[in-house]
């Protein structure tokens, strides 16, 4: 009897787990890479890599969660898979911290001449100042956002000393909007096929950080630009929800949150149509709420959401 118990259990184990989606092990990595348990995380992403349709910052995240936990040999076989899976920003990849440790191995040499030959023949025709003056810009906008993550996470932090760093974001931010905005002004919002992904990805991160009317004025070009494929869809709506609850509207993909002033906790900022929110965001791709909602630290429930939308819309003063 006992044996056979055992049997059913294994089964029953082996049924939950093939249950479990990409997402699922996807989204279980990155809660533990973040939390630094990387070891687990590991083997989340491991699960995850088993099933079809792998995605090259998955793979990367991997890989940097196999770095810190010691297993290089998963680490350089994830990020070779991610760099033949389309993942194209080199110049992050040599100084990420997360892959210091592979450093001094051979194979880490062998895995820059690959990349490196890939992107010679990939940017062979990219307008290359314009590139690395946007990936300059992409690296300060990235690069005061953790160091003030670093800061706001700490406990011994104070407010003055937040206060501090925000300051200096915010300066920064608005260098680098002055470069920007000359950039769309004289050339238009240019793709990646002229510039890379990543440099192309720095226009939207630099608008969606930028004041409301700065917003405004760039927002009919990105959406012509996502129709003629020089932007991300998702980065057009995540830019269309901001846009809006700045103007007093709800947003349309539900990607923006907000911190209730009483209570302080974090809630979803309210959306048209909950019901419809996750094929919206299936159109433009986007995860579904459910899979969003764990990486801002909540938990999504529609009929919840819902009961609780009309005191979401007087606390936010929303149209």
């Amino acid at each position: 009897m006992k044996k056979r118990f055992v049997f059913i259990l294994v089964v029953f184990n082996s049924i939950l787990l093939q249950a479990q989606t990409y997402s699922d092990f996807v989204r279980k990595g990155d809660s533990c890479y973040a939390g630094g348990a990387y070891k687990i995380s590991v083997g989340f992403y491991e699960k995850a890599f088993k099933k079809e349709a792998v995605k090259s910052a998955h793979l990367y995240n991997g890989a940097c969660s196999a770095a810190l936990a010691n297993e290089s040999k998963s680490a350089f076989k994830w990020l070779n898979l991610a760099i033949d899976n389309g993942y194209e920003n080199l110049g992050h990849l040599k100084k990420d911290r997360d892959l210091t440790v592979l450093h001094s191995q051979k194979e880490w040499k062998e895995l820059i001449e690959k990349f490196q030959k890939k992107m010679d023949g990939i940017e062979a025709n990219y307008d290359k100042p314009l590139q690395k003056e946007l990936l300059a810009i992409y690296d300060e906008d990235q690069d005061i956002r953790k160091d003030f993550m670093v800061v706001y996470k700490d406990k011994k932090s104070d407010k003055k000393k937040i206060d501090s760093i925000g300051t200096i974001m915010i300066y920064k931010d608005s260098l680098n909007l002055i470069k920007v905005a000359k950039i769309l002004d004289e050339r238009g919002w240019v793709g990646k096929n002229t510039v890379g992904e990543q440099a192309n990805q720095t226009l939207f991160l630099v608008i969606q950080h930028a004041p409301l009317k700065t917003q405004q004025k760039y927002l009919p070009m990105m959406r012509d630009a996502v129709k003629k494929g020089d932007a991300k869809a998702g980065s057009l709506a995540l830019l269309e929800d901001r846009v809006a609850l700045r103007e007093g509207r709800k947003q349309i993909y539900g990607s923006q949150t907000s911190m209730d002033r009483t209570t302080r906790k974090p809630h979803i900022s309210p959306m048209i149509d909950p019901d419809n929110v996750d094929k919206r965001r299936a159109e433009v791709g986007l995860g579904t709420m459910a899979e969003y909602a764990p990486k801002v630290g909540l938990v999504w429930n529609l009929e919840a959401y819902k009961k609780e939308l009309p005191e979401l819309e007087k606390l936010e003063n929303l149209k």
